[in-house]
């Protein structure tokens, strides 16, 4: 027993002693403090949780809402490009066929004038060579008109006088004197 009161005198059994009061749970003191947790807890989820609440979704909603946008502007920009795309690929399409229409149309031109300048000169070479021919035949038919005046001069001066062979050839070197002064 001794060793009972020694245990009960110990001063740390005895402020163990006069706390069990303090740690005891005190049904009253339990329920009032559960409900005032209860009450705090709905006023929190009243005033605070509700419009935190509100405020997370309309947050949530913007952004939802941006991203959106941001995906609807990325297709517009999209479509966009593709657009250009296109329209850029018709432009060379069209300045290539601009171009191989400026070259057929340069070498049909081109084709047309050679063509042109060579009926020219065939025009121009068929008239000298019609000129050439015309002269030609001038000249002949003056040698010829020449050569029929000399003979009939020859023989008026036959007929006028009776030569002989020495006369004959002295007039055919005076007709030949007389033709190179004619020209």
């Amino acid at each position: 027993m001794e060793g009972f009161m020694a245990l009960l005198t110990n001063p740390c059994f005895l402020a163990a002693a006069q706390t069990e009061g303090f740690i005891g749970i005190d049904f009253w003191t339990a329920l009032f403090t559960l409900l005032n947790l209860i009450i705090t807890v709905l006023v929190l989820k009243k005033f605070l949780f509700k419009p935190v609440k509100k405020m997370i979704d309309d947050r949530q909603k913007e952004i939802d809402d941006i991203y959106a946008d941001a995906e609807s502007k990325r297709s517009q920009a999209d479509e966009l490009r593709e657009n250009y795309e296109q329209k850029l690929a018709d432009a060379k399409e069209e300045s290539a066929a601009l171009v191989r229409s400026a070259n057929a149309a340069a070498q049909e031109q081109r084709e047309q004038i050679l063509r042109s300048a060579k009926d020219e000169a065939d025009a121009i070479r068929q008239k000298a060579d019609a000129d050439i021919a015309l002269e030609k035949k001038k000249a002949l038919n003056e040698v010829k008109d020449d050569i029929s005046g000399m003979a009939v001069e020859i023989a008026e001066k036959v007929v006028a006088r009776e030569i002989n062979a020495a006369d004959q050839t002295a007039l055919i070197e005076d007709f030949i004197r007389n033709m190179g002064n004619d020209q």
